[in-house]
């Protein structure tokens, strides 16, 4: 599709599993109205040169490059191609929910390790966890959920949302 930013997400993929209202050392980061603006700048053109976006905010080349450094470095935004999983090969989605016995969080860092989990959350309500899943096709749907997913200790149940199309789909977000 195109490369867009994802706001509050982290930019390396090792860190992309920690809470995204957190910097990488615990502490909510502080964004004030020119950071916003290069955020939007970014979401509008992840391609966007920073020459450009420095003459949208007010601010030189390089502080726009050091600005952008600096949200990537706090895990405030990553720079991504974001691309549909259709045209890609992954035929199938999921929304699942679980019920956990015991600690939720150590069954959620199990599910942040799987490639497939592409979002997991903890929640307070029907479930206890909510996680989607990205795969090939049925088959591979059907073996994350039943032999790793509920393989992990602590899961009681899950309950499937298979998606049958993807209406909208945004990372705009970030900064309204």
């Amino acid at each position: 599709m195109h490369s867009d930013v994802v706001a509050s997400r982290s930019a390396d993929p090792r860190d992309s599993r920690e809470s995204p209202r957190e910097s990488r050392n615990g502490s909510t980061p502080h964004l004030d109205a020119v950071s916003l603006a290069i955020i939007e700048q970014l979401q509008e053109d992840g391609r966007r040169p920073y020459a450009a976006i420095g003459k949208a905010v007010g601010l030189s080349e390089a502080a726009v490059r050091q600005r952008v450094q600096k949200l990537l470095d706090q895990g405030v935004m990553q720079i991504v191609a974001v691309t549909d999983p259709l045209t890609v090969g992954f035929r199938r989605q999921a929304m699942v929910g679980i019920h956990v016995e015991g600690d939720v969080e150590s069954v959620a860092d199990e599910l942040t390790v799987m490639a497939e989990c592409e979002y997991v959350v903890m929640t307070a309500g029907s479930f206890d966890l909510m996680v989607e899943i990205v795969c090939e096709d049925d088959d591979h749907l059907l073996e994350v959920i039943n032999r790793r997913i509920r393989a992990i200790p602590g899961v009681r149940s899950t309950e499937s949302f298979v998606y049958l199309k993807l209406k909208k789909q945004t990372y705009m977000w970030g900064t309204r």
